[in-house]
């Protein structure tokens, strides 16, 4: 091992920002630019002349970013956690124990004080002086009235007001964007240190506390929950504020109209009891939301991890209709927020009439959704502070200090189990296992040998007894996790490159074949989950993964049964034998094959979670006990395969393989017909550019309904001319106020003019209301119809797009997108809808004041819509650029999820967190670019509102007194409103744009290459087929058009009822020969004829519909075993049990305390390889067709269930037609017929006999397997 790569310590740097990035001059420019944003023009400048991309946006300050912010908090959480502990009591029992004391647990919100607190106080600062601000205009406003009613004509303190007005309006302008700049840092600070931790706490998150969390729900977490912390942390200061300017309003007030206006406050006190009534039904809709959010969120996640499944048993509809159940029960409750926003609306519209004008005016400017903000986050947090303190795996149940000589892992008396309250599943375990041995661990389905190598990594609880093991350990897992990234950094993860052992280790673990085969060679970017790989490719590149760690302990999981006889052969002499590579290493081997055996210094067989008996071969074979049936029945059943040490002659791979290495640059694209590496390189997220395009509005308006818009617009108008109604007639009634001399005929009329000023309130907050109830309808109707289309045309999509994008991406446009569709694109509607006729009803009125105010309005509003239209560009692309580096973030969250146990073997849990840090700051960026960017916007549109109002006091004053003071107030007060309803108009115009990328990305799967329709106008007869007859006719098929033939003129036919074993080597064309039997790829030529029927001439789902495969990787999806067997819910409970009786299941689902009913955690984790792989067996003998694909279907399991699944199909599928990928040759040797393909064409194809009688390649194939007849 001389030369391997040193294994990286646990601090790992991050990758550095180039110095290609543009640094941001934030911390270095001068006093006025960063006041103003002036730095951030050049980056608008950019953005307006062409599309950004990531290199022209600044970075975040080092201070901001994740590796700064993350640190920081996670030191105040352990502080917070120590605190909330007492001992070394494991978290779960203080929970029960505390239940009966005054504990309340670790407050995560004290935490986020303690860490942010500086920052907090600081906007709280600048929020507490832009109020005090706010409240200097209208003392300045007052003051112009009156020089307006003692003067006659223009005067000299007038012009000073007007100016002192400009410049207190101005300073507010920057304080307030200093603040809003500021807050919305401090707020994504806060969700950036959130999302941080719930990365790290599920690295360590124990087993037990995992099953807890479905992966949909942890990245709930992340996203929603986080989010809503943000939200509140924007809000946070309108909890002391608000009331802060009540207190300032009734001062002022006060010294206006005396004791009337505690009739204001009395009606404020009175409103206190409904909002709190809002609030507490708001808190329960919302965690009714958050509940249905997840379980839409865990199904489709499970659904598209699974999509081979679904659209191989053709099951797309019926989980469709799941998720749609689920949909209808989320939209339901927003349905009822919408109505409950309604009522609220309502009450707070309808209280203008029952205060004063000024009381009222500054209490509804204030956020009616705070107090609703507060109690989502509080749901929030609970949530988070759940998983937060949920337990860990306990470091100490392992001793990895062991500094024994002779002995590299150690059990004495060691019990363990999986679930908290669960039952022991390893019992008593002892056994030294010696440094530099091989030890391989053998037993039945479900016996504890893949959780005898859990206990040794730690994964499981210990109950008691001792575990000790010494050195470094390198983790092969028997499913392969395998990261999207290239092949290469798939093998180093995370060390070096020493490029002479990398060659070395390629050449052993058999891959170097496989790499010729690739475009860009090692380069090559692997799909996530490894999904454009073979079975056997993955667990070689997990299995080089850990040979090139250069650990001492290596635990092994079964990997020889995904792969190829004679490749099995190769890895063991190569890697794992006494002659192997890790020869000198400590070997812990789990598996089936049972030709190992003789190489291995200790034997240990399982049995019930025990270790039933524990030698070496010869010992145990002259015990002749349980050990020696297995071997007879493994060599019986196996045509005489040989249980001696592997020799055979060298296969033309092997011969490949065994030549010497030499010098050699990555391997450059060659062409080939590999069916494996039908995806090449995995496609990044698109980000679009260029304007919004109409299109996308109309889809939504279409999706909206448009008998819904049309009445909202209707609403609107007539609230918003109310509105100016009210404020009209309040001015007349004090203009005839001032005029009246006879008070007992002023008396008269009050009476009158009181009621109608009321009815125009009252009529003011029904339209209020109706507005808010028709565009709840209409939002409710677009969010069901997006959400239906997305769902329905990515169950569409062809299964190759899945093995091209991650995950991520579609379920971010499940989550994030759809969010912006249920909860924010409608309100920015309705806020840009007001705002615009706002903003004409303030210009008609201060024109009627004023008529030279026109000549100033038109050259200002050209200016407002130039300074949108320059920015919009920008804030637009930002927005797509930080849609599109959020998938990221989910993407590696939920790898990181499904790799935890490999990530934790190999001790990378600090380079995986550094990488989250890295996909986080990228999101950042952008967020840090938008937040500037809004900054930017609005200290230049405000001030020109500023500009707009200094011109309207002005205008005033040069009046004199020839205009009435309540027509004066009322003209300044609505020039003080146009600065924020300016604002308000211009970046919700930008709001809708940049949100319309939502709308754009759920609606751009609509445009992608969809398969072929499910069902067609020709249909089959019903019980077809029912002969089982296949034929292939000069059947060509590619993967891509770039692409050589992955099958070039397959030619074949089988017969009724015959079993067809399909054999061949590594990218032979096996799985394409299934692709296309199943049309998931479709063929450029020829034809294939099942019972007489072209299957391009019906619909997908009539043909595998009437179809059944058992594939290589058994997928279960989250639910009771029930739904798991029959989704579509077509067969009794007796049927049921029939089928898991045949699959010799019944004894241990009848053990089970809920039977049937049992729930199968996410992918099955809680269920062994080889009982998920029979719970597929029993699905394909409840579908009962005609035609039998086995793909693979026992390379996980041992050779006792592995003769079970053969007896069974033998005898249950006796009348069908069997097709039969094999690896594990013996399973095609009783074949009717053999079909021995080699790049997609077909050598040999005749009965076992014939063909070993032939000296062909099957027969070679043979004797490389050790076979004998």
């Amino acid at each position: 091992m001389a030369g391997s790569p040193r294994r990286q310590s646990g601090c790992y740097e991050r990758l550095s920002a180039s110095g290609k990035k543009k640094r941001s001059p934030e911390e270095n420019v001068f006093f006025f630019s960063k006041l103003t944003y002036s730095w951030f023009s050049r980056l608008i400048s950019v953005g307006y002349k062409k599309p950004l991309e990531r290199d022209d946006l600044f970075e975040l300050n080092e201070s901001d970013s994740p590796y700064t912010v993350c640190p920081n908090f996670e030191k105040q959480w352990r502080k917070e956690m120590h605190k909330s502990t007492t001992g070394l009591m494991p978290s779960y029992i203080q929970r029960v124990l505390f239940k009966k004391t005054s504990f309340h647990g670790p407050s995560l919100v004290l935490s986020l004080w303690q860490t942010f607190k500086f920052l907090l106080i600081k906007v709280a600062f600048l929020k507490a002086t832009a109020n005090i601000l706010a409240f200097m205009s209208p003392q300045i406003m007052k003051a112009i009235i009156m020089v307006n009613e003692n003067h006659p004509s223009p005067y000299g303190s007038g012009y000073g007001y007007a100016f002192a007005l400009f410049f207190v309006a101005v300073s507010q302008t920057l304080l307030h964007q200093l603040y809003q700049r500021n807050n919305m840092l401090a707020a994504v600070k806060i969700k950036t240190a959130v999302v941080g931790l719930i990365y790290k706490k599920a690295l360590t998150l124990a087993n037990s506390s995992r099953r807890n969390y479905t992966t949909g729900e942890i990245v709930n977490l992340m996203s929603a929950d986080a989010q809503q912390l943000m939200d509140l942390t924007v809000n946070i200061n309108l909890l002391w504020s608000a009331p802060f300017q009540i207190v300032m309003a009734v001062i002022f007030l006060w010294q206006e109209v005396g004791l009337s206006v505690l009739a204001g406050v009395v009606v404020l006190l009175l409103i206190i009891p409904i909002n709190v009534l809002i609030a507490t039904k708001e808190k329960r809709l919302k965690k009714s939301q958050m509940r249905y959010s997840d379980q839409r969120v865990k199904l489709l996640s499970e659904m598209l991890h699974g999509i081979k499944i679904l659209k191989l048993y053709a099951w797309e509809p019926a989980y469709q209709r799941k998720v749609m159940s689920i949909r209808e029960c989320e939209v339901d409750v927003l349905k009822s927020s919408g109505y409950l926003t309604t009522y609220s609306m309502l009450t707070l519209t309808c209280i203008p009439f029952m205060v004063s004008l000024a009381t009222f005016g500054v209490f509804f400017h204030l956020d009616k959704e705070n107090v609703l903000t507060a109690t989502k986050t509080k749901v929030s947090v609970s949530r988070l502070e759940d998983f937060l303190c949920a337990d860990d795996l306990n470091p100490e149940d392992v001793n990895t200090n062991y500094n024994g000589t002779d002995h590299a892992v150690e059990f004495i008396g060691g019990s363990f189990r999986w679930e908290k309250n669960g039952l022991p599943v390893l019992k008593n375990l002892s056994v030294s296992i010696p440094e530099g041995s091989l030890v391989t661990i053998v037993g039945q389905v479900g016996s504890g040998k893949s959780s005898f190598l859990s206990a040794v990594l730690g994964e499981m609880e210990k109950l008691e007894g001792t575990v000790q093991r010494r050195g470094s350990v390198a983790y092969v897992s028997q499913q392969a996790w395998i990261q999207n990234d290239t092949l290469q950094e798939n093998i180093l993860f995370g060390a070096n490159l020493n490029r002479p052992y990398y060659e070395l280790v390629l050449e052993s673990c058999a891959l170097l074949p496989d790499l010729e085969q690739l475009p860009n060679g090692d380069q090559t970017e692997i799909g996530e989950r490894g999904v454009n790989i073979s079975g056997g490719q993955k667990q070689r590149v997990s299995l080089a993964r850990a040979l090139y760690s250069n650990a001492d302990l290596y635990l092994l999981d079964d990997p020889l049964s995904a792969v190829d006889v004679h490749v099995g052969k190769h890895l063991f002499e190569k890697i794992i034998g006494p002659s192997g590579l890790l020869k000198s290493k400590t070997r812990i081997l789990v598996t089936h094959n049972l030709t190992v055996l003789p190489h291995a210094d200790l034997i240990i067989i399982m049995e019930e979670g025990r270790i039933s008996q524990m030698g070496t071969y010869q010992e145990l074979i002259s015990k002749r006990a349980n050990f020696v049936d297995l071997t007879r029945d493994f060599s019986s059943e196996h045509t005489s395969e040989e249980t001696t040490p592997m020799k055979a002659s060298p296969s033309k791979e092997e011969d490949q393989l065994g030549r010497s290495l030499q010098p050699r640059e990555p391997l450059k694209h060659k062409n080939s017909s590999s069916d494996q590496w039908k995806i090449l390189t995995n496609n990044k997220e698109k980000v679009a550019t260029g304007g919004m395009k109409m299109s996308v509005v109309l889809k939504y308006l279409q999706a909206f309904k448009w008998r819904w818009m049309w009445l909202t617009i209707a609403a609107y108008l007539g609230q918003n001319a109310l509105a100016i109604g009210q404020n009209l007639w309040l001015s007349i009634w004090t203009a005839e106020t001032a005029e009246v001399s006879d008070f007992t005929e002023w008396k008269q009329s009050q009476n009158y003019k009181l009621c109608i000023y009321g009815l125009l309130g009252f009529t003011q907050g029904l339209l209020v209301c109706c507005g808010a109830y028709v565009l709840t309808r209409g939002s409710l109707s677009a969010s069901r119809a997006l959400h239906r289309q997305l769902l329905d045309n990515v169950l569409h999509l062809p299964l190759q797009h899945f093995e091209t994008n991650p995950v991520g991406q579609i379920i971010n446009r499940f989550t994030k997108d759809l969010f912006i569709v249920d909860l924010r694109f409608h309100y920015y509607l309705r806020t840009w809808l007001n705002c615009t006729l706002e903003v004409i009803g303030t210009i008609l009125v201060i024109t009627s004041a004023s008529p030279l105010f026109i000549v100033v309005v038109i050259p200002l509003g050209y200016l407002c819509l130039a300074v949108q239209r320059y920015y919009i560009a920008s804030s637009r692309q930002i927005r797509r650029l930080a849609r599109a580096s959020h998938s990221p973030v989910i993407s590696h969250f939920g790898e990181t999820l499904a790799g935890r146990s490999t990530i934790r073997a190999f001790g990378h849990q600090e380079r995986f967190i550094r990488k989250n840090h890295d996909v986080v700051y990228e999101n950042l960026i952008y967020f840090y670019n938008s937040v500037i960017s809004n900054s930017w916007l609005s200290v230049r549109l405000e001030f020109l509102g500023n500009l707009m109002m200094f011109f309207a006091a002005l205008f005033v004053v040069l009046a004199g007194n020839t205009v009435s003071s309540s027509t004066v107030g009322l003209s300044i007060l609505y020039a003080l409103n146009i600065i924020q309803s300016l604002n308000f108009w211009v970046r919700k115009a930008c709001e809708i744009e940049t949100n319309a990328v939502s709308i754009e990305r759920v609606c751009e799967y609509a445009n992608l290459d969809k398969e072929k329709p499910w069902i067609m106008s020709k249909r089959p007869p019903v019980g077809w087929p029912d002969r089982g007859i296949i034929e292939f006719v000069n059947y060509k098929a590619q993967y891509r058009k770039n692409l050589g033939l992955a099958l070039n003129g397959v030619s074949f036919q089988t017969q009724s009822k015959e079993k067809v074993g399909i054999v061949g080597r590594t990218g032979a064309g096996k799985s394409t020969l299934t692709n296309c039997l199943f049309r998931v790829l479709e063929g450029t030529e020829g034809k294939i004829v099942i019972d007489g029927i072209d299957i391009s001439t019906i619909g997908l789902h009539d043909l595998r519909g009437n179809l059944s495969i058992i594939p290589q990787d058994p997928v279960l999806f989250s639910g009771t075993l029930q739904s798991n067997l029959d989704p579509l819910g077509k067969h009794s409970d007796l049927e049921l049990w029939e089928a898991l009786e045949l699959c010799d299941l019944k004894d241990f689902v009848q053990s089970l305390p809920e039977k049937l009913l049992h729930e199968v955690a996410e992918g099955g984790e809680n269920l062994s390889v080889g009982q998920r792989q029979l719970l597929c067996l029993a699905r394909v003998l409840l579908r009962k067709t005609k035609i039998l694909v086995l793909d693979e279907a026992t390379a996980s399991v041992d050779m006792e269930t592995d003769n079970l699944v053969q007896s069974t199909i033998k005898r249950e599928f006796y009348n069908c037609t069997i097709l039969t990928i094999a690896h594990r040759l013996h399973t095609v040797m009783d074949s009717d017929r053999v079909l021995v393909l080699d790049a997609g064409r077909i050598l040999e194809y005749d009965t076992p006999r014939n063909l070993l009688q032939r000296n062909g390649a099957f027969s070679e194939m043979v004797a490389e397997a050790g076979i004998r007849r």
